[in-house]
């Protein structure tokens, strides 16, 4: 049985950020910092308190008098204080405070220091956070054992499966696998001949019966996953490698695999060295999506007009977002005339229309990605879209 992935910021949480709306809702965004001299310097802490002058500064624009603003922010302001927060930092901090109450978040990310005071929680900088958890799978072939893992960059969990075991697999294929695979992983002299005699098989009956277990794992890795699509990562001695890509059947098999003893190796760092093969997998999709676009250019399945993608991604239109770094313009998008109106500068009731539209594209199953503005397929444009209809 498969057991969900602990993700730093899971989805349901995600989601009810995103369903928060009313005044003065504060979103903030700063980079925790690792490095002693700079947690001695509490320079994290000094940020904080610069955004909190931010967001005074804003909350007064709107009107709040300065000891209701004082009040307000006093949650934030005690997070400079929390020993605990600061001791053990992550890469980034993320915080939301309305109405109802404080919460925050240390994440793997290194946020761009960020304030915004709107009538909704500004959520665009923890995309990223979702683009980088696309499931793989971790197969380990051992001479003991195989294992079976469901990761993503931010962990992994096993899949148990009593097919896999070692004392079944030996029944179902009628050999004593434990011993064979040994041999051959270790390339112990066989005898050449086909004759099998005993506990001493020729190197062709070795090759056959592994051939057959291999096939047994192949069997129940296509029955047990149901997401065809995610990649398939093998962990195994050198020699066993080539034999298992032959029995495969799975659609996805990475050509690259981590090579030694996966049995003696430390976990966590068998599954950091199974992110660094498959994340190349992943970067493929985008340079995918950006040719994609690239080829249907002048045709209706694109756009870079932001009249046209955000009411687009506000109604489940779009297949894949760009977003450029660090541009950004404001609006006021009307869902009942589904009519959007640009502003100079964001306020309590205008948007980042960046922000809108990349929330909701993710919302609704598609991908977004963040990119320089070199990178942007049609550039100087502050948003590329390919368009599912």
């Amino acid at each position: 049985m498969s057991v969900a992935i602990k993700h730093p910021l899971p989805k349901p949480i995600f989601e009810k950020l995103v369903n928060t709306h009313g005044l003065h809702c504060v979103s903030i965004y700063l980079p925790m910092h690792k490095d002693g001299k700079e947690q001695n310097a509490r320079i994290s802490q000094a940020t904080l308190k610069q955004c909190i002058k931010k967001v005074h500064t804003d909350l007064a624009r709107h009107e709040m008098d300065s000891q209701e603003i004082k009040k307000y922010l006093k949650p934030i302001e005690e997070l400079i204080a929390d020993i605990e927060l600061w001791r053990n930092p992550s890469d980034g901090l993320a915080i939301f405070l309305n109405k109802n109450g404080l919460n925050y978040y240390t994440l793997p990310i290194s946020f761009e220091i960020k304030t915004n005071v709107s009538d909704h929680f500004y959520l665009k900088p923890l995309l990223a956070l979702y683009n980088e958890d696309d499931d793989f799978y971790l197969l380990e072939l051992s001479q003991d054992y195989v294992k079976l893992y469901e990761a993503n960059k931010y962990g992994y969990q096993d899949i148990y499966i009593e097919d896999f075991a070692p004392d079944q697999l030996e029944e179902a294929v009628g050999f004593d696998f434990r011993q064979n695979m040994l041999q051959f992983r270790g390339g112990q002299n066989v005898q050449a001949t086909g004759a099998y005699q005993g506990k001493n098989p020729g190197k062709d009956d070795v090759k056959k019966e592994l051939y057959t277990f291999f096939r047994a794992i192949d069997k129940g890795i296509n029955k047990v996953i149901s997401n065809k699509k995610a990649p398939l990562v093998i962990a195994c001695a050198n020699p066993l490698f080539g034999l298992y890509k032959e029995a495969n059947t799975y659609p996805i098999l990475l050509e690259n695999y981590i090579a030694g003893d996966s049995e003696f190796k430390n976990k966590t760092k068998l599954h950091q060295e199974s992110w660094k093969l498959v994340h190349p997998y992943f970067e493929k999709i985008k340079e995918a999506k950006l040719l994609q676009y690239k080829e249907l250019y002048h045709t209706p399945k694109t756009s870079y007009q932001i009249s046209e993608i955000v009411p687009a991604a506000m109604n489940g239109k779009i297949d894949t977002l760009f977003v450029q770094n660090s541009e950004d313009e404001f609006g006021v998008f009307d869902k009942q005339t589904n009519r959007l109106m640009f502003r100079k500068e964001t306020d309590l009731n205008n948007a980042s229309l960046s922000d809108l539209s990349a929330v909701n594209t993710f919302m609704q199953g598609g991908k977004v990605f963040f990119l320089t503005p070199e990178e942007m397929p049609d550039t100087g444009h502050p948003m590329n879209a390919l368009l599912r209809y």
